[in-house]
């Protein structure tokens, strides 16, 4: 199946990088290609707004590693390197759309910040407080919120993906406007049968959902114990081939069942914003869903430094004169102090109520769970 009209148009006016990825920004910031203005961020001012939350992103990802070998906090696994296609992604739907987040897609949750209380929320879910929409229950996705129309991150790899088609689905057969967007990172969350299921029901359902995956190139061998199938990383060889490892992508895999795809530069928040809008448009014309593959590189690596997100966006945003060093030093303080206020705040707050236990799982419970929480002191 051919890719849907805007993406395939988009990738062929301006070109593929080195990666055979779609892309917009070079390494220095400077737009490759034709590209009308009007069809860049900046004619809806949306270059800036995207820019201060990555930047946001990677300071609250700083803190969280500090805190986590500190001890203060559990299990935490950043996304450093990865905010473009995280920022860019929730940017590119509208405010009725709801995100169903992966693993390590706590970026995700702190975009739909609508009421100024996003960083507040992402620390006391790290801290596993009351003031923790989700309850103190874990998870490696970022905390959930209604109000903002964020889905809680479940335990398997891919889960969430079937979720977010039945929801989509279900939002449809109501009238409702809505689309939903399904991140994952890695090999692994196309290696179950979630996977297949999900892409299945979307392509028959023709589910208004938008898939976006994120994945690692690397130089060497999978870590041990991992293969190429599972890996949350895929081979640098291995990206242009259209391959993770000795199987299809999952972009050619999504064509099988109906789901076009594109692979695009996961490091460019230009080219991610593009593809993903185009994707949300075609998916609210009733088209169909759509697999967006994005390739990341390690930060501490050649590759990786010369494309980091943070530094390319904002190389074109000083080039346009919508950025400079003092505003770089106002976002730099503001958002720090965003992060010392919540972590102040985090720290020191007390843990859930014990009844929590037994909410959100049945909508009246049952006789015996009641007993059960009538007994908790």
């Amino acid at each position: 199946m051919s890719m849907p009209t805007e993406p395939r148009t988009s990738a062929e006016a301006l070109g593929l990088n080195d990666d055979g990825c779609f892309s917009v920004l070079g390494s220095d910031g400077v737009v490759v290609g034709d590209t009308p203005e009007s069809e860049e961020p900046s004619a809806g001012g949306a270059d800036v707004d995207m820019y201060v939350a990555m930047r946001r992103l990677r300071a609250c990802d700083a803190r969280a590693a500090a805190l986590r070998a500190e001890g203060r906090i559990g299990p935490y696994a950043g996304a450093a390197g990865e905010e473009a296609t995280l920022v860019a992604s929730a940017m590119a739907l509208g405010p009725e759309d709801w995100i169903f987040p992966g693993r390590r897609d706590h970026g995700l949750t702190l975009v739909r910040d609508v009421d100024g209380g996003a960083v507040a929320r992402f620390f006391h879910h790290l801290f596993a407080t009351g003031g923790d929409p989700a309850k103190g229950r874990p998870g490696l996705g970022g905390t959930t919120a209604r109000g903002a129309r964020i889905a809680s991150a479940g335990g398997p790899a891919a889960g969430h993906l079937c979720h977010a088609v039945g929801f989509a689905w279900a939002a449809r057969a109501r009238g409702e406007d809505v689309v939903t967007l399904a991140s994952g990172r890695g090999a692994g969350v196309t290696a179950g049968a979630s996977f297949h299921d999900a892409l299945n029901f979307a392509g028959v359902l023709r589910a208004p959902v938008v898939f976006v995956g994120r994945y690692e190139a690397r130089p060497d061998r999978p870590r041990k114990g991992e293969d190429d199938a599972t890996s949350s990383s895929v081979p640098a060889a291995t990206v242009a081939s259209g391959r993770v490892g000795r199987f299809p992508s999952a972009r050619a895999r999504g064509e099988a069942y109906g789901v076009p795809g594109i692979r695009c530069d996961g490091m460019d928040p230009l080219a991610v914003y593009r593809v993903v809008r185009d994707a949300v448009r075609r998916a609210r014309r009733g088209e169909g869903a759509s697999w967006v593959e994005a390739v990341v590189h390690p930060l501490d690596g050649v590759r990786g430094a010369a494309l980091d997100p943070l530094v390319r966006l904002r190389r074109y945003l000083v080039a346009r004169g919508r950025w400079d060093d003092e505003a770089e030093r106002a976002l730099e303080a503001r958002t720090q102090g965003q992060i010392d206020a919540a972590v102040s705040e985090a720290g020191s707050a007390p843990g859930p109520a014990r009844a929590t236990l037994f909410e959100d799982v049945y909508r009246a419970l049952p006789p015996f769970l009641v007993a059960q929480r009538d007994a908790v002191p």
